[in-house]
C-alpha cells in the first residue's frame, strides 16, 4: 500500500508521524512519501519537500512568495503523479492542501483529510471544496463532527492527538537554579521575527526566573542568537514538551502550543502579531470571539490573549505577574480541567485513523 502525506507545519508533521508509526505497526508492506518535516523523517518517510521550505504565513508573505508557491504546487502535483499512491492523506495546511485535493480528486486519487480547516471560524465557503473533493474527514474537536455531519460530509472524531500524546507520554524535568518560564515564539519565521523580540524585552522585568526559548531545528542556533543578544535567556531545541513540563508559566504564540500548555497544566499568556494588512483582513473574515484554541473551546476568556498592538513588553509583564500569583493560577488550572473533560476520548486517535486508512487496502 502506498500513501502520500502532505503537511506544511510542525504540529501537522508531529501528528502525521504518529499515524505512520501506527500504520507500520499494523501493516508491514507500506510505502510512505511526504511533504513534511523531521518527525515524519524520523519514521523513515522519504520527504519530497521539507516544511521549512514551504511555510508562508500571512497574506503579505504569500503575495511576496507567490511565484515560489506556484512552483511548489507544480512540484507537489508531479510528486503525486510519479508516486501514484493508493491514498493521499492531507494534514491541516488548508490553503495549500485544498488546492491539492482538487487536483488529486480530478485524477481519481482517494483523499482523507486529518485536522480540519477551521471553517467554523472563517472561510466557511471551503465546505464546498471539502464536500466535493474529500472522501473522509478526521476532526480533532468534538463540535467539529456535528458541524460536518450536518453538512453531509463523511467525518470521524476519535479524540484529540495533542491530548493523546500528552496522556500517553512521560516528560523529562529540565533542571534549573531558578524557576523556568518558557518562551514559545512559534515555528514560522514570520512569527518569530514579529513576536520573539517583544517576548525577550519582557524578560528584563523578571531577573529571578530562567527564561528558555523553545526552538525548532528548522532554524539554526545562530538564527535565534541574532535575537537573544543582550538578553539572559537559554535556547532549547526540539524539547517543547519537556520544557513545558518544567515551566512555572509560559508565554505562547497562538496555535497548537496553547493547547499543549493547557493540557500540561501550565499557566500561559497567548501572543499573536502579524502585519497590519493581514490583521485587518483577518478581522473582516474571522467569526470567533477568541484567537486561542483554549478560549475557543471553552467559550470564555480562560487565558489572556495579547493580540497585535496589545502585545507589548509591559502588557506581558503585567499579565505574567498575575498568572504567577497563586489565586490566578488556581482559576486557570480549573479551566484547564474543564478543557480536558471536553477533549477526553478513550480511543487512540492515531491507531483508529491508521485502521481507517488500512480499510482501503482490505476493501
Amino acid at each position: 500500500m502506498k500513501i502520500y502525506i502532505i503537511t506544511g507545519e510542525k504540529s501537522g508533521d508531529q501528528h502525521a508521524s504518529q499515524i505512520v508509526n501506527e500504520l507500520k505497526k499494523q501493516y508491514n508492506n507500506i510505502q510512505v512519501r511526504a511533504w513534511g518535516g523531521n518527525a515524519l523523517e524520523s519514521y523513515n518517510v522519504k520527504l519530497d519537500k521539507h516544511i521549512k521550505e514551504i511555510n508562508f504565513m500571512g497574506f503579505w508573505y504569500v503575495i511576496k512568495n507567490v511565484f515560489q508557491i506556484f512552483k511548489n504546487f507544480r512540484q507537489c502535483k508531479q510528486n503525486i503523479l510519479d508516486f501514484s499512491p493508493d491514498l493521499i492523506l492531507l494534514v491541516d495546511y488548508p490553503g495549500f492542501n485544498l488546492k491539492i485535493a482538487e487536483f488529486a480528486s480530478k485524477n481519481n486519487f482517494k483523499i482523507f483529510y486529518y485536522i480540519s480547516p477551521k471553517i467554523w471560524a472563517w472561510k466557511s465557503s471551503r465546505i464546498k471544496k471539502i464536500k466535493k473533493y474529500i472522501d473522509k474527514m478526521f476532526v480533532i474537536f468534538p463540535f467539529e463532527k456535528k458541524y460536518y455531519s450536518d453538512r453531509d460530509v463523511s467525518v470521524n472524531y476519535f479524540g484529540n492527538p495533542v491530548f493523546e500524546y500528552i496522556s500517553n507520554n512521560k516528560f523529562n524535568q529540565i533542571y534549573s537554579d531558578k524557576p523556568i518560564i518558557s518562551l514559545l515564539p512559534g515555528s514560522r519565521k514570520q512569527e518569530i521575527e514579529r513576536i520573539l523580540p517583544i517576548m525577550l524585552e519582557a524578560t528584563k522585568f523578571f531577573p529571578d526566573y530562567n527564561f528558555i526559548i523553545s526552538a525548532t531545528n528548522t532554524f539554526s542556533v545562530d538564527y535565534y542568537q541574532e535575537y537573544t543578544k543582550g538578553y539572559s535567556v537559554d535556547i532549547l531545541f526540539d524539547k517543547q514538551y519537556d520544557l513545558l513540563y518544567s515551566s512555572k508559566a509560559s508565554i505562547v504564540t497562538s496555535g497548537t502550543s496553547t493547547l499543549e500548555a493547557a493540557l500540561m497544566n501550565i499557566p500561559q499568556i497567548v501572543c499573536y502579531k502579524t502585519s497590519v494588512f493581514s490583521y485587518l483582513f483577518a478581522k473582516l473574515l474571522v467569526k470567533t470571539k477568541y484567537i486561542s484554541l483554549v478560549n475557543i473551546l471553552l467559550g470564555k476568556n480562560a487565558v489572556v490573549e495579547l493580540i497585535q498592538n496589545k502585545l507589548t513588553p509591559t502588557n506581558i509583564k503585567e499579565n505574567l505577574e498575575q498568572i504567577l500569583n497563586v489565586n490566578t493560577r488556581s482559576e486557570m488550572l480549573t479551566n484547564y480541567e474543564e478543557l480536558k473533560n471536553i477533549l477526553q476520548k478513550n480511543k487512540s486517535v492515531s491507531k483508529e485513523i491508521a485502521r481507517e486508512i488500512l480499510q482501503i487496502n482490505y476493501s
